[in-house]
């Protein structure tokens, strides 16, 4: 179920939000905990029991590292439930990535059956592992509620698309959190504004991204298009539904963090990681980075922690070679950036350092939505001008000129201008304008229906991860 269907708006959040508000306090992580196991098996019906295994296993492994502090076996269950949390996840994930690569260089051929990829897992997954350690570590108490435990676990706001919610960050908002008519009409402004980034502006630019991504040939112009077409689609889709989690998650009482800080105005790739989904990074950072050594080691070994951090979240992003690479490409970057080139970029213009990271970003996002390595390279070949059948064509003009208003709103949208001038304007501390905010709140909305009623194009792209 996708908080951009027409099922969601108008049947399962109404329903929920008034069953949750109508129970006492003590229930509310019960109604929680039912609606989210119900969204999740709207379109997992088969998987939801991975899931319910999933919460069991951690919720029993949690009390047993607890039980198990200052004890040498406390170790050893850590690495049991770490191993088996990674096993599931690789075995749905990369299974198929894994024998299909064997398949490629044994002399034999190994049958396997592709699996369907349970929706959410890689979230969810790094939700659960994050419990656990800092169970482990100490900082966080043990849950003994399992019914918390499988809120915090299945939380349908950020369950299927994050933000990846570290438990120490809502450990006591599970316990004790307060709503409020206040919180509630600034959670709804988050969700309408995401829901109109998913829906006007992602769904519209990424059809315009799947035409040129279907033509057998391109000139130069045109594959830049594309590719600016996907860099505005992937940020629209993905931010569009994290402010929707943000949205969601204070109209249940809760704060979530933010997971996107307008990447694209960045004046280096190590900014722009800075700034593009944010609660990857800061779990990366956490739970491998530091382990590891973090900077405080040698060059050599420092080197080799970023690339370690790089591999690994490509690899999180897909079992794919493509991937991969796309991984490497910016822990290459981000240490070239760090070592030998920061400070000269940190001199130049910043509208220069801005071009700079985009067109690396630009480059990258090729890696990422083309469906293998190959056809990444030909794609970046034409952008260049192999294999393009021009530099500019009518092709390419028509584009520009039919799609104008999107690649500037694309632009405006992706900087903080429209925050700042409705903050400016509808959220003015000094003079807030409740009716201003209701009345473009509800315009908002009712484009977003419309849309969703005359149009079918409504994916979601992190769906796959």
């Amino acid at each position: 179920m996708l908080f951009s269907s027409l099922v969601f708006l108008f049947t399962f959040l109404p329903i929920t939000l008034l069953v949750y508000y109508l129970v006492p306090r003590k229930v509310k992580n019960v109604v929680l905990l039912i609606a989210s196991l119900i969204f999740y098996a709207w379109g997992e019906p088969v998987y939801i029991f991975l899931m319910l295994i999933s919460i069991l296993f951690n919720y029993f492994c949690g009390m047993d590292i607890a039980l198990k502090a200052g004890r040498k076996s406390q170790v050893r269950s850590l690495i049991f439930t770490i191993v088996v949390n990674l096993f599931i996840l690789g075995f749905f994930k990369y299974y198929g990535f894994i024998v299909t690569n064997l398949n490629a260089i044994l002399p034999f051929y190994i049958p396997y059956r592709k699996l369907e990829l349970p929706i959410g897992i890689s979230f969810y997954t790094f939700q659960t592992l994050s419990y656990i350690i800092d169970v482990y570590r100490g900082n966080v108490d043990v849950q003994v509620n399992l019914i918390d435990f499988g809120t915090y676990v299945t939380m349908f706001p950020q369950l299927i698309a994050g933000p990846i919610v570290q438990y120490a960050d809502v450990e006591r908002q599970l316990r004790e959190r307060k709503e409020s008519l206040t919180k509630f009409g600034y959670g709804a402004w988050f969700f309408v504004m995401g829901l109109a980034k998913k829906v006007l502006l992602a769904n519209t630019i990424g059809s315009i991204y799947e035409n040129i991504a279907a033509m057998d040939g391109m000139s130069v112009v045109t594959a830049w298009l594309g590719c600016l077409a996907y860099t505005f689609q992937i940020y629209f889709d993905f931010s569009g539904y994290s402010d929707m989690a943000v949205g969601l998650g204070k109209m249940f009482g809760f704060e979530f963090m933010q997971n996107f800080n307008y990447p694209y105005i960045s004046k280096s790739v190590t900014e722009f990681w800075r700034r593009w989904h944010i609660s990857l990074g800061s779990w990366f950072r956490e739970y491998v980075y530091i382990p590891l050594g973090g900077n405080r080691v040698t060059v050599p070994r420092h080197l080799l922690n970023l690339l370690i951090v790089w591999f690994l979240t490509g690899l999180w992003h897909g079992a794919s070679w493509n991937f991969v690479v796309w991984g490497l490409f910016y822990g290459v970057i981000l240490i070239t950036e760090k070592y030998f080139t920061g400070k000269i970029l940190a001199k130049l213009p910043g509208a220069v350092q801005t071009l700079y990271t985009m067109i690396l970003v630009m480059l990258g996002w090729v890696l990422f939505f083309s469906p293998t390595l190959g056809s990444a390279l030909t794609w970046i070949g034409n952008m260049f001008g192999q294999g393009a059948t021009g530099f500019m064509d009518s092709q390419a003009l028509y584009l520009i000129m039919r799609n104008w208003l999107f690649w500037v709103a694309g632009i405006i949208g992706s900087t903080p201008f429209m925050h700042l001038l409705g903050k400016r304007l509808v959220f003015n501390e000094e003079r807030p304008h409740t009716v201003l905010a209701g009345c473009l709140m509800a315009g908002l909305f009712v484009l977003c229906v419309a849309y969703l009623v005359t149009e079918s194009y409504n994916p979601f792209l992190y769906f796959r991860f």
